[in-house]
């Protein structure tokens, strides 16, 4: 490891200007704390996080439908742990459930299922968040619903697609990044070649990195690599879990249940194509289309007064430099949604402090 940050201080000496490189994936970023990789590169190179922890980019809206959802009578509605405090306009998922809606928490889509067939009585909808990572076992679960008949099971979909999301921060005229370290489980899912366009349209240096230590130095070294030889390339690290055509079988599962439809990111905006909604023949499966939901958002919906939330899954600033971080807004008193998952930029810095 040592020559690898020996090799990284060499190529910043000979590039001779500041280099930014922005972490897609959150896993990556708790990871860089973590490992303490910061302190370990030398001055001239700088790591910003992006918008790749999927519980921050659930919009507002989705967490108030959601709400809606969970109110209804007859309903048990399931998510995954890491939503129930994601902020709405004034409420949770965990304030919905202390209020007396019965909502329950699993580790997988398969747990809600379950839960739907001791449960015939009841219209049991699980939450479908996630990027490329979660969608397939999602796809996999409708599958198996439909195998053995559980008619009382249905889905939200909140699942967002990384490639759309990326390029609409690379159309950005607010972000000035030199390269982008890749998300390591998303392209477990879907390989290397979604992100062609990356170096092809913007010219910008890519590598698909694993999350040890020694895994996000090398991809580093890689990136500056590229930097330094005027490249501009798509390459894979985490070539012992990645592969260029990724895993066919859950994209084909992924495209056999879901289509592209336009997705509003929290703090980003609306992408188009950049999320993923049930296909028409399995509809019967979207609780949306099963009951009425009304939901009366303000206009110009954004974050909190004060919160920079938005900025910070942009790359725009980092958590520190927001008024609300570790004053008003901490873990156990999340204001924006970056400080509610363990993978989101600000529970990230707060919880292993500023290393440079």
């Amino acid at each position: 490891m040592a020559n690898v940050i020996d090799r990284i201080k060499e190529i910043i000496d000979s590039v001779g200007r500041p280099i930014r490189l922005m972490e897609v994936c959150g896993t990556h970023t708790v990871a860089i704390f973590r490992h303490g990789i910061r302190g370990l590169l030398p001055k001239g190179i700088s790591l910003i996080s992006g918008p790749g922890c999927p519980v921050c980019v659930t919009s507002v809206e989705n967490v108030e439908k959601s709400i809606a959802i969970a109110k209804k009578e007859n309903i048990i509605f399931t998510t995954f742990g890491d939503m129930m405090r994601v902020p709405g306009i004034k409420k949770n998922l965990s304030d919905i459930r202390a209020e007396g809606a019965d909502i329950r928490v699993v580790y997988s889509p398969m747990d809600a299922l379950k839960i739907a067939s001791e449960n015939k009585d009841k219209k049991v909808v699980f939450f479908a968040t996630g990027f490329e990572t979660t969608s397939p076992s999602v796809a996999a679960t409708l599958f198996e619903a439909d195998k053995i008949n559980i008619d009382n099971f249905y889905i939200y979909s909140a699942h967002k697609l990384v490639p759309p999301a990326l390029e609409a921060l690379l159309n950005s005229v607010d972000i000035r990044v030199d390269g982008f370290i890749l998300p390591g489980h998303v392209s477990t899912i879907i390989g290397s070649r979604p992100y062609r366009f990356m170096a092809e349209k913007y010219k910008k240096p890519s590598v698909i990195t694993g999350f040890e230590a020694g895994d996000i130095l090398m991809g580093i070294n890689m990136l500056l690599d590229q930097i330094a030889s005027g490249r501009a390339e798509i390459e894979i690290q985490y070539k012992k879990v990645v592969r260029e055509e990724g895993n066919p079988k859950a994209v084909a599962a992924i495209n056999e249940y879901f289509e592209p439809t336009d997705a509003y990111w929290r703090g980003i905006g609306t992408i188009p194509l950049s999320g993923l909604k049930l296909r028409e023949k399995f509809r019967h499966r979207d609780i949306c289309s099963m009951i009425d939901i009304n939901v009366s958002l303000p206009s110009g919906l954004g974050e909190p007064e004060g919160c920079s939330c938005g900025e910070v899954l942009r790359g725009i600033k980092t958590p520190d430099e927001c008024p609300l971080f570790a004053n008003v807004c901490t873990p156990d008193s999340p204001v924006g949604a970056c400080m509610v998952s363990t993978e989101g930029s600000c529970a990230a810095y707060y919880k292993y402090g500023l290393e440079i």
